[in-house]
C-alpha cells in the first residue's frame, strides 16, 4: 500500500529503520519512513526527498538546536510532512509494511498502535537555529577541546604506517580520486568529470562513495570502508575491498563479504574511513590526492555523531599540499557559457605571453625582430 492523503489524514505503509542509510535502500516512493535519528542531517534529508517519501515520522528530535541541523528543513522545503514522536522504545515492535494513519498532526495509528506526534514547522526550524546560533561559540569551543584531547592521545598512529596490506592498483606517481558520500558528493561528482576523463585517476570509493562513482559510469579500483552504506552490487563490481576496522582488529563487515563470497583485505586504523583512505593512497605512493565529499569542518562531524575531528586534523596536516579538497566545487560550476567569460580567459591566457616577453631575451629578440621587418616593409 502507498500513501496517500486522505480527507486531512496521511495512509499508507511504513519502512523502518532506526539507521536512515539502510531505511532509503528500501523505501519506495509513496511510502512513510519512520526513522529515529536526532538532529536529522542533510545527506539523510536528501536521500528521503530523493526516494520520494511521503511523509516521514522520526521517533527521536529531528533538530534540537544544539547546532545548526539542516534536514528538517530540506524535507519541509521539499514538502515532504515531517512529524516528531519520543516514542523510540516503539521502534523494534514496528515492521516494514505495516499500515500508518496520521491524523490531525497530533497522532499516528501503525496498525493498532496509537503514537503521539508532533508537526514540525518552519517556525520552530527557524527558532532552533537562532538558538544554535546563539549556542555556537560555546559548542565550538567543547568541539575544539575535544579534538586537541584525542589529536593528543592518537598522534601515535598517524605518525607511524599503516599496517601493510597488499594491492595490485598501481597509485604510484598518479591521481587518486577519493569519493566520500559527503553533502553534495553528487553534483561535484559531476562537476569534475572532465578531469576524471582527461588525467584518469585511481577511483577509491569510500563506502557509498562506490555507488556514487557507478551511477557517474565510473568503476571504482578500490573500496574502503567499514561496508555500512555501501550496496551488494558496489560490491560485486570487481573493486578491490579493502575493510577498515577497528585498531584492534574487529571488523563488523567481515561477516557480510563472507557470506557473500567477496575477497578482501582487513586494515586495521583509527579515525575515519575517509582518513585511512588518504593515507592508504599517500603510502602507495600518490602524487595528487583528490577528496570529494569528504567531511571536514565542525557540522560535517556533528552530523555524523562525533564531537571532534583529530584523525582529520592529523591526517590534513600529515598530507600537506599533496591533498586537494575538491568538496562543493558544485556551487562554483556554471552551467551556462557567458561570453564575457571568454574575455576574461583570453586576458587571462595573454599575461603570461607578455610576461615571457618581458623576461625572455629570445622572446624579446622575436618582437624585436617582427617590429624591424613591419617597419622595413613600410618604408
Amino acid at each position: 500500500m502507498f500513501a496517500k492523503k486522505i480527507k486531512g489524514s496521511i495512509r499508507g505503509s511504513i519502512v523502518v529503520d532506526k539507521k536512515t542509510k539502510n531505511l532509503v535502500k528500501r523505501v519506495r516512493p509513496g511510502q512513510i519512513a519512520v526513522i529515529c535519528h536526532e538532529d536529522l542531517d542533510e545527506i539523510a534529508a536528501r536521500d528521503l526527498v530523493s526516494a520520494k517519501v511521503k511523509a516521514v515520522i522520526n521517533l527521536a528530535p529531528s533538530i534540537t538546536g544544539s547546532y545548526v541541523s539542516v534536514g528538517a528543513r530540506i524535507l519541509l522545503q521539499h514538502g515532504v510532512p515531517l512529524y516528531d514522536s519520543d516514542a523510540s522504545h516503539l521502534l523494534p515492535t514496528l515492521s516494514d509494511g505495516e499500515t500508518v494513519e496520521i491524523v490531525d498532526d497530533s497522532i499516528c495509528l501503525i496498525q493498532t498502535k496509537p503514537i503521539t506526534i508532533r508537526e514540525i514547522t518552519m517556525e520552530e526550524i527557524g527558532q532552533k537555529w537562532e538558538m544554535a546560533n546563539q549556542n555556537l561559540s560555546d559548542r565550538l569551543g567543547m568541539f575544539i577541546e575535544n579534538t586537541l584531547i584525542y589529536a593528543q592521545k592518537e598522534k601515535s598512529y598517524y605518525i607511524s604506517p599503516l599496517p601493510h596490506i597488499s594491492s595490485k592498483v598501481n597509485m604510484n606517481h598518479r591521481h587518486v580520486l577519493i569519493v566520500v558520500r559527503g553533502k553534495h558528493y553528487r553534483e561535484d561528482l559531476k562537476a569534475i568529470r572532465s578531469y576524471i576523463q582527461d588525467y584518469r585517476p585511481v577511483l577509491i570509493g569510500v563506502d557509498g562513495g562506490a555507488d556514487a562513482l557507478l551511477e557517474e559510469g565510473w568503476k571504482p579500483d578500490i573500496i574502503i570502508g567499514d561496508m555500512d552504506s555501501v550496496s551488494d552490487a558496489a560490491l560485486f563490481c570487481g573493486a578491490e575491498i579493502i575493510v577498515h576496522a577497528y585498531p584492534n582488529g574487529h571488523a563488523p563487515a567481515k561477516e557480510r563479504l563472507v557470506a557473500l563470497g567477496i575477497p578482501f583485505e582487513i586494515l586495521p586504523a583509527p579515525g575515519t574511513s575517509e582518513d585511512v583512505a588518504m593515507l592508504f593512497a599517500d603510502e602507495k605512493g600518490a602524487e595528487w590526492i583528490v577528496a570529494l565529499g569528504a567531511h571536514s569542518n565542525m557540522i560535517d562531524f556533528l552530523e555524523k555523531g562525533r564531537r571532534g575531528m583529530a584523525s582529520t586534523v592529523l591526517v590534513r596536516m600529515k598530507m600537506g599540499m599533496k591533498l586537494i579538497d575538491a568538496k562543493g566545487v558544485s556551487m562554483l560550476y556554471q552551467n551556462q557559457v557567458r561570453w564575457k567569460n571568454f574575455f576574461f580567459i583570453g586576458t587571462a591566457a595573454a599575461v603570461p605571453m607578455i610576461a615571457a616577453s618581458v623576461i625572455s631575451p629570445a622572446v624579446r629578440q622575436f618582437w624585436h625582430l617582427l617590429w624591424l621587418q613591419i617597419k622595413f616593409f613600410m618604408m
